[in-house]
């Protein structure tokens, strides 16, 4: 008898649907430069169990005539506090919504959470997206 899965495309999807704040930007000045952006606090909920999921996110991108506001920054990504969604979702989210806003000459999101059964992860995603 096949065993059912244990993760269903419910719980990958989980969270994706979530309504986001808009991050605010400001008019770049300068071409040509890196900005970083860490949040060495960051926390989501697994969907599957409801634990949460603690980690670090590093935001690296290049302005082109926007910057991202980091007041702003900061209340979008608390917005995952309480939301079911798992940790590869969060930083393929957390960039989307980066590109959408300050529409960068380039981007990476860099996701590293902490151990929970022993298991921890790094996850990084970047745009522009390869070509698939």
């Amino acid at each position: 008898m096949p065993k059912s899965p244990r993760y269903t495309p419910e719980h990958a999807a989980a969270g994706l649907d979530a309504h986001f704040p808009e991050i605010e930007t400001w008019p770049n000045q300068f071409p040509g430069y890196e900005i970083v952006v860490d949040d060495p606090e960051f926390t989501s909920v697994c969907p599957k169990t409801g634990l949460p999921d603690f980690g670090a996110l590093t935001i690296r991108y290049m302005p082109d005539k926007r910057c991202l506001e980091l007041k702003s920054l900061k209340e979008y990504l608390q917005s995952y506090r309480n939301l079911g969604i798992f940790q590869e979702n969060v930083v393929n989210q957390v960039l989307e919504d980066v590109v959408k806003w300050a529409k960068p000459v380039w981007a990476e999101v860099k996701g590293e959470f902490r151990p929970r059964g022993g298991i921890s992860t790094t996850i990084v995603a970047k745009w522009p997206r390869p070509k698939a």
